[in-house]
């Protein structure tokens, strides 16, 4: 068993080790994925009901049509597999103060274990390792053991989940102007969210409801999950003029068999395989990235099926990338110079998304995490 200093260590090194996938086209620069959006059509709260939303269709020739997202149902086939993200999102905001008294602001970024983590810190003063922050009052307390490039290593000393549980906010995202309230807490959650350990929501998810899930698999659609904690560098701007310089942040994942086992089935029955939003994408193409696809090992096995993985991934996709796994994708609308904007384009092209987020905008779609929706039927 590991002492607390070993623990130490490996909470303020963890993310030093995660591997990089380099995935970009050399001569993009962040201006090929700008766009300007009114700031109205920025979504401040979810719709009434989940299954209230829009949905933008790209069809196979790039075609996009206006439908609701109550049509996504016909707009799939029997045998095909929707995979989702069975993540869940923690109350990672915590507020509290530093030894002398300085107000600071924790965002859990990574768990390592029932007491160790990962977080963001925000202080007018950056603590030290070796010293402690407080907070609910003073009644938790938690010492700074290290330091990995923006996150401080942080040892409590009580169970994280239960300390968060009780004192956490909802993590909403930066743009979103209001303070979190109980609503959130059940509307930034998918209801399928089970393995607790995201900081933002796979928002793509937040559209289905357990009636639209019944639905699809009526309508003889599979489903299965995968699971990528969503850390809070999804919504970290891209720094640098040329997207290739770009290194993306680490977010774990993991490929279980029972998902390898369905997407060789719906290969074998001509389905396909369509992951619901660029976190189960990322998780896909990460396993057959970093892990390996089945043909690799056996070459009468069904092709373009991952073997099961589980790792962090910095997996970055834009134009150019090759797609080893998907089919499809059910997404949100994204950030302008947003490295997920990078992935959709990679999937549809540029010149195809910049048209359908530029109808988009002219047709008063909701934007970001609680706005509409986009189905991606790649050529």
């Amino acid at each position: 068993m590991k002492d607390p200093q070993a623990r130490d260590v490996e909470a303020s090194q963890h993310l030093a080790h995660a591997q990089s996938v380099p995935a970009t086209a050399p001569n993009f620069t962040l201006q090929d994925f700008d766009y300007h959006l009114p700031s109205e059509l920025i979504a401040q709260s979810p719709a009434k009901q989940r299954n209230q939303s829009r949905l933008l269709h790209i069809d196979s020739q790039g075609q996009y049509h206006d439908r609701q997202f109550i049509d996504f149902p016909s707009l799939l086939k029997p045998n095909d597999l929707l995979v989702f993200n069975n993540t869940k999102v923690i109350k990672a905001r915590l507020y509290g103060q530093k030894a002398s008294g300085g107000k600071l602001e924790a965002l859990i970024e990574r768990l390592i274990d029932d007491y160790h983590a990962l977080a963001h810190l925000r202080a007018a003063k950056a603590p030290k390792p070796g010293s402690t922050v407080y907070f609910a009052d003073g009644q938790i307390q938690a010492m700074v053991t290290g330091r990995e490039d923006d996150l401080f290593a942080l040892r409590f000393t009580q169970p994280i989940l239960d300390i968060l549980d009780q004192y956490g906010h909802v993590p909403l995202p930066p743009y979103i102007e209001h303070d979190d309230d109980s609503s959130d807490e059940q509307r930034y959650q998918t209801v399928y969210a089970k393995d607790p350990g995201a900081v933002a929501a796979p928002t793509a998810g937040l559209h289905f409801d357990e009636a639209m899930l019944q639905t699809l698999k009526e309508l003889g659609i599979h489903s299965c999950y995968v699971t990528l904690h969503v850390g809070a560098g999804t919504f970290q701007p891209v720094r640098v003029e040329y997207i290739k310089d770009h290194i993306m942040h680490a977010e774990r994942y993991r490929v279980d068999a029972s998902v390898t086992e369905a997407i060789a089935q719906t290969r074998r029955l001509g389905g396909r395989v369509i992951a619901v939003g660029t976190t189960s994408l990322r998780a896909l193409e990460s396993a057959a990235s970093q892990g390996g696809l089945l043909q690799d090992q056996d070459p009468q096995a069904p092709q373009r099926c991952p073997i099961p993985h589980s790792d962090d991934t910095r997996l970055f996709i834009t134009p150019g990338y090759q797609f080893k796994v998907i089919d499809g994708l059910f997404t949100n609308f994204h950030l302008p110079q947003s490295t997920l904007l990078m992935l959709v384009s990679a999937l549809a092209g540029i010149d195809t998304i910049k048209q359908a987020y530029a109808h988009a905008i002219e047709a008063r779609y909701r934007f970001f995490s609680y706005g509409d929706a986009m189905f991606i039927e790649p050529r």
